[in-house]
């Protein structure tokens, strides 16, 4: 006796493949594009709630696809108002976002992965080990939860893809999920207010290159010469600072456009007035701004954050050259949330309480 086929989930498919899914069951291209409004403009969880589709095309969409949701199982708000989710997937494993309040801006902070390959020396997530990719679904359903916990508040306006994983060897679903958040009968965010971050993985990065995105990139650099570089962040053995450098100055960037280059400032390793001369040196030629990012201590790291002098020290030699650098400020961290802190351990991790 033969298996059941399991169930597609609506939302792990890219418009194409929804678009050829609808066309199996001989109807119109525009149906697709009415579900994916129900997807992720409405926010349904079951296919029954899609009433401009025939009651008829309902069930039988129903017998080969369901709606995939995440629910968080803990949210944690700091002073600051950034709030930080904890979801279980279905296979138990936990992963986090970050809600960070600026302004007029409301930011998502999303994962792309459970845990991470990379091990950088100063980055929590680091430490769990790379455990399994999300798929496409799973990233976006982070941005359909949080924004379901959302009352009268300013919208999510900007999605970071920065949270724990790297999203450049998540490649396929990352993208996928992009091109689901700038749909217009889905998500509908501007292309400007998505930012990809990534260590600088040469051979996705080249790729990325011919796909001519139009989000934003940023690349973890962290330090300006190869061998702190290589301490801090192993992969910089496997795809060096230079090279990832000729990369960027390659890349094919839209008119008005900068590379990000993020930094996290750590005392007595990066901080000095040379590293940041030579940050200046390495970025020139780039169309770039630097974001400046004071470590967030926390137990497991051997680094400690600057003194304040030493940052503004850093900074202020970065823009007597005329470069874009800004500090940013640490949010969140007293509940784990800031950069760097996003650890989210499996259920028989977890300290008894």
């Amino acid at each position: 006796m033969s298996s059941p086929v399991p169930k597609i989930d609506l939302k792990s498919l890219s418009p194409p493949q929804l678009e050829d899914l609808i066309r199996s069951f001989g109807k119109e291209r525009y149906r697709s594009l009415q579900i994916l409004r129900w997807l992720y403009q409405k926010s349904v969880h079951s296919i029954d709630e899609m009433t401009n589709l025939s009651k008829r095309f309902r069930e039988e969409l129903s017998k080969v696809g369901f709606i995939s949701a995440l629910h968080p199982l803990r949210v944690e708000q700091a002073k600051d108002g950034t709030r930080k989710f904890l979801f279980e997937l279905e296979d138990g494993h936990r992963i986090e976002s970050v809600l960070i309040p600026d302004r007029k801006r409301l930011t998502l902070c999303v994962s792309t992965q459970v845990g991470c390959a990379l091990g950088c020396r100063f980055c929590l997530t680091g430490k769990m080990g790379f455990k399994r990719n999300l798929i496409s679904s799973e990233i976006l359903n982070q941005i359909l939860s949080v924004r379901e916990t959302l009352t009268d508040e300013t919208p999510i306006t900007n999605i970071v893809l920065m949270g724990m994983g790297e999203p450049l060897a998540n490649y396929a679903n990352t993208l996928r999920a992009i091109q689901l958040m700038t749909h217009p009968d889905a998500f509908k965010f501007s292309s400007r207010r998505i930012t990809l971050s990534t260590v600088g993985l040469i051979p996705e990065l080249e790729q990325l290159a011919k796909e001519r995105i139009s989000f934003r990139l940023a690349i973890s650099l962290n330090a300006s010469d190869e061998e702190t570089r290589s301490h801090l962040m192993p992969i910089n053995r496997r795809y060096p600072l230079g090279k990832v450098l000729e990369v960027c100055r390659n890349f094919p960037l839209r008119p008005r456009t900068r590379i990000t280059f993020e930094y996290v400032l750590i005392a007595g390793i990066n901080d000095s007035s040379a590293d940041a001369k030579r940050l200046f040196r390495i970025l020139r030629g780039i169309p770039s701004k630097v974001n400046l990012i004071p470590l967030n201590e926390a137990p497991g790291i051997p680094f400690k954050r600057p003194p304040e002098e030493k940052i503004r020290q850093f900074q202020e030699i970065l823009m007597a050259g005329g470069m874009t650098a800004i500090v940013r400020a640490s949010k969140g961290a007293e509940i784990s949330a800031a950069c760097g802190q996003l650890q989210a351990k499996s259920p028989s991790e977890r300290p008894q309480s």
